[in-house]
């Protein structure tokens, strides 16, 4: 299943493209391609999503829905060097449950990262490519798993969630690289 209308749907040649991560799970039973365009080149790009996750700069959101939860689960709105500098092996708290972790499996900035897991006897890959578009950057995020249980369940909860979750990733990443740099703001005081 194909979702769209979240403004976040891949296009048909990011689908059938092959992406860094796709042997990891390998057949994946389910797949699912989120794609979205951001306003920024991919240097300004790459920081913030090397820095995403539980434990880190947290899961991005548009200010309008931020404000809705208690200020210590807001993701950040800085880039922070603390997590800027992350490496194959590295294991990141996932959102999914208390002991649920992805581990870094590949980086090529800016263009690549991709992440493992194991959820029960389910293998789970996650990548994140960006390339340039226009004047800014595709962004493209590729779930991998297998095997799936309950193929139905993953493919209409899980394809909606995933749409979603992405969609506001998507509003909160834009805003963020569109505010000005802290040197910018440095510099005009």
């Amino acid at each position: 299943m194909i979702l769209t209308g979240a403004g976040v749907d891949a296009t048909v040649p990011e689908i059938w493209s092959a992406r860094p991560g796709d042997g990891i799970v390998e057949p994946a039973d389910v797949v699912m391609d989120r794609g979205f365009d951001v306003r920024a080149a991919l240097e300004a790009v790459w920081p913030w999503l090397v820095q995403l996750g539980k434990g880190r700069a947290g899961w991005y959101l548009p200010r309008r829905l931020e404000r809705l939860l208690p200020h210590g689960n807001r993701a950040a709105r800085l880039i922070d060097p603390r997590w800027q500098a992350l490496a194959v092996g590295d294991v990141i708290p996932d959102y999914g449950g208390r002991d649920e972790t992805f581990t870094v499996a590949s980086i090529d900035p800016p263009s690549s990262l991709v992440y493992r897991s194991t959820r029960g006897r389910m293998g789970v890959s996650w990548a994140i490519t960006l390339r340039p578009s226009g004047s800014g950057s595709r962004v493209h995020l590729r779930l991998r798993l297998g095997p799936v249980r309950r193929r139905w369940l993953a493919t209409t909860v899980g394809e909606l969630f995933d749409a979603l979750t992405i969609a506001g990733m998507a509003a909160g990443l834009a805003e963020r690289v569109a505010q000005p740099s802290d040197a910018a703001r440095r510099n005009a005081r």
